[in-house]
């Protein structure tokens, strides 16, 4: 039976931790589980392979990871600590002299085309830049032989998307979960969910809504993403509730396919 194997590649905020010039028991831990970069995944089922996102560490996670393939991202948004690694993309069309397909919604993909279009066409002999396809998504679809579910998000303002494969989901980036996306997440195995700081904010999860959000959704194993420095991996840890964890760079889970 196949698995969906997942890396957490990152599970920081849009500075990372350690922070810049910050000195905060997070910031100056030994503790690796308290270093984040960037937050993106890595996913395998079979021999299909998945990005989401392509933060600014992407090449510093995937030389962390050993990782070498590459046939897809799925996008969120278009943050830049969630899109601005696009380029190191190129090493992985180098690699398999072949063009990855980037999915994701309108509102992403347009963003795409218009900051980086340079590497939307065809490849050169040298495949010195990356060579992507664009796929815009409504709706489920199957790629590499995976069935693959985006889940409409609310990021403040934004649409964005959050990705389900088998019974793993990741969701990232969101102030709330529209009704008609809680029906695509029923019978989660794994969930991913953002968890940005204790205080609350207008376009992401604080630690309060991330646990409310969990109880609600009721994955049997939710994994806490996407948090800055202000939350430190022991202490917040002390607060999960049974069957809520913290997540950290690294991490890795497999879950049956069906």
């Amino acid at each position: 039976m196949s698995s969906v194997e997942l890396t957490v590649l990152g599970c920081g905020s849009s500075s990372g931790t350690p922070a810049i010039g910050c000195d905060c028991p997070t910031c100056t831990s030994p503790d690796p589980r308290n270093r984040r970069s960037r937050a993106s995944a890595y996913l395998r089922v079979g021999d299909t392979a998945f990005l989401i996102d392509t933060g600014p560490d992407l090449r510093h996670q995937a030389l962390r990871e050993g990782i070498t393939r590459v046939d897809a991202v799925l996008y969120t948004h278009p943050h830049a600590d969630h899109l601005n690694g696009i380029d190191d993309l190129r090493a992985f069309c180098y690699v398999k002299k072949g063009a990855i397909t980037l999915f994701g919604n309108g509102f992403t993909l347009a963003n795409v085309r218009s900051r980086f279009d340079y590497a939307l066409h065809a490849p050169s002999k040298a495949w010195d830049k990356p060579v992507l396809l664009t796929e815009e998504v409504g709706g489920p679809f199957e790629f590499g032989g995976v069935m693959v579910t985006p889940i409409p998000l609310m990021h403040g303002s934004w649409p964005c998307l959050g990705w389900r494969i088998g019974n793993v989901a990741w969701l990232t980036d969101l102030s709330d979960i529209p009704e008609h996306s809680l029906e695509k997440l029923q019978g989660l195995e794994v969930l991913f969910l953002d968890c940005l700081r204790r205080e609350p904010y207008p376009s992401h999860l604080c630690v309060a809504d991330s646990l409310r959000w969990a109880e609600h959704i009721g994955a049997r194993r939710t994994i806490l993403i996407h948090m800055t420095h202000g939350l430190e991996y022991h202490a917040l840890s002390a607060e999960c509730p049974p069957g809520v964890e913290v997540g950290y760079d690294g991490l890795r889970v497999s879950v049956p396919l069906a």
